[in-house]
């Protein structure tokens, strides 16, 4: 499936049919189009990440995808300093796509239980392709 397909249905589904937050979201969407096996406690230890639980810090879009880049990474035999920096460079380079890699800057009204649900699905596919992007991109480069 094409990529840009798989994560427009994923996130429908992840958001609509089981009410997941955009971190385990976009873990798992991360997961199944890089053929990495995610264990119960990386999933568990994202269920409070968007935002912080809520308190509007740093984004679960980007929580998620850090996360992922460890494990992705320590599954394909990269060393701690290379995860490492490509966390920075990730964050880097997320911050001047998106301008920011807080929740409150990125979801500004915050969370009130006036929103529509799933306020940040669009922002979540826009991101998650630049995710696939910046992950594709950076698997390449560690090959070499």
């Amino acid at each position: 499936m094409d990529p840009r397909q798989l994560v427009h249905e994923r996130v429908r589904e992840y958001y609509w049919a089981h009410d997941w937050n955009c971190a385990v979201t976009t873990l798992r969407i991360l997961a199944e189009l890089f053929e990495v096996r995610l264990d119960r406690q990386v999933l568990d230890a994202a269920l409070g990440m968007h935002g912080a639980g809520g308190y509007r810090a740093q984004c679960g879009l980007v929580e998620g995808a850090l996360m992922f880049i460890g494990v992705g990474g320590k599954a394909q035999g990269l060393d701690h300093e290379a995860v490492v920096k490509a966390c920075y460079d990730f964050a880097e380079q997320f911050e001047e796509q998106f301008g920011s890699l807080l929740c409150r800057d990125l979801r500004p009204g915050g969370f009130s239980p006036d929103d529509p649900p799933h306020l940040c699905e669009e922002l979540t596919r826009e991101t998650l392709m630049f995710d696939v992007s910046f992950v594709s991109e950076w698997t390449e480069r560690s090959k070499s």
